[in-house]
């Protein structure tokens, strides 16, 4: 009893949701004695569902997709797992299937607003005991109330993706985390660009969706949403778990990417791009998307936004549907900054 409560105290102690996740995946993992844990994060891309592993337990430790970076898990269609499936279809608390060797999978859904937004996925040797399916669904609804608190103040309720105040909290922690010299800066001399583009980095995008108030205007709000709704699957099925998806208001959002290279940077943004412009959208049909980011440095988080919003203003000035650099724009002369007191720039 006691060390269930030191689990649920540890839960309810964050305000992160992946140390939250962390935490509900390790006290599963511990007390009910199961050989591996996952937590499954479900979202749809198109008209078919997709799990994509959040967390996880391998040889006793627990990983997240934050830490394990490209070792991250591929994501899988929801349809490989028919019981999964029915058992979200019928909206059931959780399933249970038992396999020729004697082990036993067990699937519990996470809701949120009437929808399936992930799933926790236990793997035992055996049956579990009454008590250890009790402690389980216990675990489990702590973790749903409070994750809905959590979500219900960090996420937008139209596109279910973090907010503008939870990108202000989280990019700021980011920002001042680095350290000086970190970043990573565009040098005229050629191997020093080449090794610039091979060292991994943190990136920070902008993203506008193209004559958007045209969509509004001709085909109405409710066409509107539905199209800031598309984005956003096609923004979650671009990116990793490990990458941050906010939508800023209106028809802008953000994008915080973790630990790729430049060159992977612009592949990873572009294809997204062409995602959206290949996308049909119901009676809209075609809609396009620009694109600004920049590399996260020791500047104040207000000047690397600002740098990532320039090269989005650039981008959409200069023909739209289009990904800029802000660095490239400053060393082709599109884009002029100075240094004031080594700590602010201005335009």
């Amino acid at each position: 009893m006691a060390s269930l409560l030191q689990y649920l105290a540890e839960m309810t102690a964050h305000r992160d949701h992946t140390l939250l996740d962390v935490s509900v995946v390790s006290a599963l993992h511990q007390l009910t004695h199961s050989r591996d844990v996952r937590l499954l994060e479900i979202f749809q891309f198109r008209d078919a569902l997709y799990l994509r592993p959040k967390v996880w337990t391998r040889a006793g430790k627990v990983w997240s997709a934050e830490e394990a970076g490209d070792s991250e898990q591929p994501k899988e269609p929801l349809a490989n797992y028919p019981l999964l499936m029915d058992c979200i279809e019928q909206r059931q608390q959780g399933v249970e299937n038992r396999r020729a060797d004697g082990s036993v999978v067990f699937w519990f859904p996470i809701w949120l607003s009437e929808k399936a937004i992930s799933c926790l996925e236990l793997h035992a040797p055996l049956p579990l005991t009454g008590e250890a399916r009790n402690i389980a669904e216990g675990i489990l609804q702590v973790y749903r109330n409070y994750q809905s608190l959590l979500d219900y103040s960090e996420r937008d309720s139209l596109t279910g993706l973090l907010n503008r105040k939870t990108f202000d909290e989280k990019f700021s922690k980011i920002a001042f985390s680095m350290q000086p010299g970190e970043e990573c800066v565009v040098s005229q001399d050629a191997n020093e660009r080449r090794g610039c583009m091979e060292s991994t980095e943190q990136w920070l995008a902008v993203i506008d969706i193209d004559h958007f108030k045209k969509v509004n205007d001709e085909y109405g709000h409710l066409y509107g949403d539905e199209v800031l709704i598309l984005v956003a699957n096609i923004l979650k099925s671009s990116f990793r778990t490990q990458d941050r998806i906010f939508r800023f208001g209106g028809e802008e959002f953000v994008v915080l990417l973790r630990s790729v290279t430049l060159t992977n940077a612009r592949k990873i943004f572009d294809r997204f791009r062409r995602k959206v412009e290949a996308y049909h959208f119901p009676q809209v049909e075609r809609v396009t998307v620009s694109v600004g980011f920049v590399g996260i440095s020791s500047n104040m988080p207000v000047v690397i936004l600002g740098h990532a919003d320039q090269a989005l203003y650039h981008a959409k000035t200069h023909g739209r549907n289009r990904v800029c650099f802000y660095d490239d724009l400053v060393s082709q002369g599109l884009l002029h900054s100075e240094t004031s007191n080594s700590s602010v720039e201005f335009f």
